[in-house]
């Protein structure tokens, strides 16, 4: 069985890539890993969508 569980960043232009950077400095996960930033409903706010396939035995 696989699961994936879904991570969501919120935030300005600016804020969400410095935190993908980080996360993957402290080895969270690949900058590679993430969405291209995608425009949100709010004015000069962005998201990205980190999606990982975990096998549960």
């Amino acid at each position: 069985m696989r699961y994936s569980p879904k991570r969501t960043l919120l935030g300005s232009p600016k804020a969400v890539p410095s935190t993908i950077h980080y996360l993957q400095v402290i080895g969270y996960a690949c900058i590679g890993d993430w969405s291209p930033l995608l425009p949100t409903a709010n004015p000069g706010e962005v998201m990205s969508i980190l999606i990982r396939q975990i096998l549960m035995q």
